[in-house]
């Protein structure tokens, strides 16, 4: 076989197929996005290759570890790859760019085609995300959307990206509403190290010189921890607050959180947490609430009592520019109204 270049992160689109092959749970934790998983070792496989690493011998390790990735190499040109054309050019990585994928590499290549070797593996993507993020972030020229809870914030975002508008939907990646009862049912969230990965992807699609929306967020949405740069870099950016009634509100929420009154006893732990806040008897009455599947009073309260004065304390110590920010007033959160209010914030806040 010739010799090939390095192939660089950066090079990665200039292949069919990107592979990624270390095993499921590497993959599941954080990959390469558009990568697919091909694992030469599975999860068991590779517990057990330590093992006899360990408290057998090295070279133990190799002789049985040789013969499982032969026999799962054998599986994926049978199956995954038996369809590939002749011309076919795949890149593949593990986890540094050593065995794991030189050997699917050097079987793919004396089949005939121009397989590649991803240069670091994916030790070397993590950085590379890394070193994105601290270049990215401090060039965005955010404009931070405020509001209430039940402000539709999100849908907002949503609304300007289908106006043509440049958005960072940090809630959406990371698959969490960003409050107290936020959790997404049948949803896990991100690693951080996922979630650093697919926010590092945006960034490297928007238009730097373009202004791009981002809802206003706590350096925290779920489990998940946004970079510090960006919190800064948010903090600092110009606010667009949006003033919408109670009552809209409360309607939105009932429409957008509706889905908790299938889990009523989910719902009553996460209303738990609020005890020390709030008291027992405030807690007991929401609990009994979420119990009868009451979301209008329980939302209202919510609300009330808890939402509301932490938005109202937590605003003006969080974004440096809230006394200049920019207000809209809203009295209709449904898909027609949300529509309007992302035209209004767009033309309001042009670069």
């Amino acid at each position: 076989m010739s010799p090939r270049p390095p192939v660089r992160i950066t090079d990665r689109h200039q292949f069919h197929t990107l592979i990624d092959a270390r095993s499921p749970a590497e993959f599941a934790l954080d990959h390469i996005p558009g990568a697919i998983n091909c694992p030469v070792l599975d999860n068991d496989e590779r517990a057990t290759i330590g093992t006899v690493y360990k408290q057998v011998s090295p070279f133990e390790a190799k002789r049985l570890g040789a013969a499982m990735v032969s026999a799962n190499l054998a599986r994926h040109l049978r199956e995954t790859f038996a369809d590939k054309p002749a011309n076919w050019k795949p890149l593949v990585y593990c986890w540094r760019g050593g065995l794991r994928s030189g050997s699917m590499v050097t079987w793919l290549r004396l089949v005939g085609w121009d397989a590649q070797q991803l240069t670091g593996g994916y030790k070397y993507f993590r950085h590379h995300v890394m070193q994105q993020l601290e270049a990215l972030v401090p060039q965005l020229q955010l404009r931070v959307l405020c509001g209430a809870t039940g402000s539709a914030k999100t849908r907002v975002l949503h609304a300007l990206a289908a106006q043509g508008e440049q958005v960072l939907d940090l809630e959406g990646l990371a698959r969490h509403k960003g409050s107290l009862l936020g959790q997404l049912p049948g949803i896990a969230q991100p690693s951080q190290k996922a979630f650093e990965t697919q926010l590092a992807d945006c960034l490297e699609q928007l238009d730097l010189a373009r202004p791009v929306y981002i809802e206003g967020e706590s350096p925290r949405i779920g489990r998940v921890a946004l970079p510090l740069a960006l919190v800064e870099r948010m903090r600092g950016a110009p606010c667009i607050e949006v003033e919408a009634t109670a009552p809209a509100r409360l309607d939105y929420l009932l429409r957008d959180y509706a889905y908790l009154g299938d889990d009523v006893a989910a719902l009553s732990q996460q209303l738990d947490r609020l005890r020390e806040l709030q008291g027992n008897a405030c807690v007991a009455r929401w609990q009994a609430w979420a119990q009868e599947q009451a979301l209008a009073p329980l939302f209202a309260e919510l609300m009330e009592l808890h939402y509301d004065p932490q938005y109202e304390r937590s605003q003006a110590r969080h974004f440096h520019g809230w006394p200049a920010r920019t207000r809209i007033a809203c009295a209709d959160l449904s898909d027609a109204g949300i529509a309007q209010l992302a035209r209004q914030v767009a033309v309001l806040h042009q670069a």
